[in-house]
C-alpha cells in the first residue's frame, strides 16, 4: 500500500492540492477595459494608460466617424467595459447612444465615474450661431462646433488631460505613474510639434481644396488654407454647378493640391485634378486609416509630410 505521505506528494505533484499555478500574465486580469469612439482616443489612451489599461476602438480610422454601424459585438464590449471615452459635440450622435442603451452598462455613461468627453476644455472653432431650428438647412453642421480637433496636436494634449482625470478616478492607487506618463505624452507632443511647425514654414498661407470640413484645426496649426470643399454643404454631395465654382476658386487661387480622406469617393476630386493640373492626396483623418499610422504622432508625421511632398512638386 502507498503511504499516506506518498499519496500527497503524488497528488500536489498532479496538482490535485497544494498551490496552483500563477496565470502566465497576473496583471491581465487587473487592466482596465477602455472602450473609446474612435482609435485617435484609444492611441492617447494606451499613451496615459500603460500597462493598466486594454483599449478597444469601436470605429476605425479608415471609417467616417459620422457614420458607424452599432453592431451588437460593441454593446458586448461596451457592457463589459469600465471607461468609455467619446469625442463628443454630436459626433457620434447617429451611433453612441443606441450603443449605450444596449450595452446597459450605468458605470460608462455620460455623468458616471467611467465616462469621459475628450472635447471637455477643448478650444473649439467654427460654433455656429443663429437659431438652432436653421442649421439642419446649412448640411451637416454641428451646433456645438467642429468636431475634428484631435487633427491638432496641442488640443490632443487636452485630450490626455481629460482620459488621465478619468483613469485617475478608477486607478487611484497609480496616479502618480499616470501622471508620468501623461507628462511624457505631452513633452513628444511640444518637441514633435516644434519640428513640424518648422517643416511647414515654407508652405504657410498655401490655399488647398478639401472634400469635406475637417480640418479647421489642422489649418490653424499648421498654417495651410482650405479655400474650397467639395461639397457645397457639409454632408451634400457635390453638384455640376458647385464643381464649376470649386474650378473657377481653384485658378484663381492657383490651387494645386487637393486632400480627401479614404473613406471618400474620388470621383469628383479626380474630375477638380484633370480641370486643373492639381494632385489629389489621400490624407489620414485619424490614426489607423492607413497601416502606418498606429500611434496619434504617427497620424502627424504622415500627414505632414504628404503634404510637403504634395506642395513641393506643384
Amino acid at each position: 500500500m502507498i503511504g499516506k505521505g506518498v499519496f500527497t506528494i503524488v497528488l500536489s505533484l498532479l496538482g490535485f492540492i497544494g498551490p496552483r499555478p500563477l496565470p502566465a500574465h497576473p496583471e491581465a486580469a487587473k487592466k482596465l477595459l477602455v472602450v473609446t469612439s474612435l482609435q485617435d482616443l484609444a492611441a492617447i489612451a494606451r499613451e496615459i494608460g500603460g500597462k493598466y489599461i486594454e483599449v478597444f476602438s469601436i470605429a476605425k480610422g479608415y471609417q467616417d466617424p459620422h457614420f458607424v454601424d452599432p453592431k451588437p459585438s460593441f454593446m458586448v464590449k461596451l457592457q463589459r467595459a469600465d471607461m468609455f471615452i467619446q469625442a463628443g459635440l454630436g459626433l457620434e450622435i447617429g451611433w453612441v447612444p443606441p450603443l449605450l442603451d444596449g450595452a446597459r452598462n450605468p458605470n460608462i455613461l455620460p455623468g458616471s465615474r467611467g465616462y469621459v468627453d475628450a472635447s471637455k476644455n477643448v478650444p473649439l472653432l467654427q460654433v455656429p450661431t443663429g437659431d438652432p431650428a436653421t442649421l439642419r438647412a446649412r448640411g451637416d453642421i454641428h451646433p456645438y462646433g467642429n468636431p475634428h480637433y484631435w487633427l491638432d496636436p496641442l488640443r490632443g494634449k487636452i485630450i490626455a488631460d481629460n482620459i488621465f482625470e478619468g483613469l485617475a478616478r478608477l486607478l487611484p492607487g497609480n496616479k502618480e505613474t499616470l501622471q508620468r506618463n501623461l507628462a511624457r505624452f505631452k513633452k513628444t507632443i511640444d518637441a514633435k510639434v516644434a519640428r513640424w511647425v518648422k517643416m511647414m514654414a515654407p508652405y504657410k498661407g498655401k490655399s488647398v481644396v478639401a472634400f469635406h470640413n475637417s480640418w479647421p484645426y489642422f489649418e490653424q496649426r499648421f498654417g495651410i488654407k482650405v479655400v474650397a470643399f467639395i461639397e457645397p454643404k457639409p454632408g451634400i454631395p457635390p453638384t455640376p454647378k458647385h464643381l464649376v465654382k470649386v474650378i473657377r476658386i481653384m485658378k484663381e487661387r492657383r490651387v494645386k493640391v487637393i486632400i480627401i480622406s479614404p473613406y471618400f469617393s474620388r470621383k469628383s476630386a479626380e474630375l477638380l485634378a484633370s480641370k486643373t493640373g492639381a494632385s489629389v492626396i489621400e490624407l489620414a483623418p485619424s490614426v489607423g486609416a492607413f497601416p502606418e499610422i498606429q500611434t496619434y504622432t504617427d497620424l502627424f508625421d504622415y500627414n505632414l509630410s504628404r503634404l510637403v511632398k504634395a506642395f513641393h512638386g506643384n
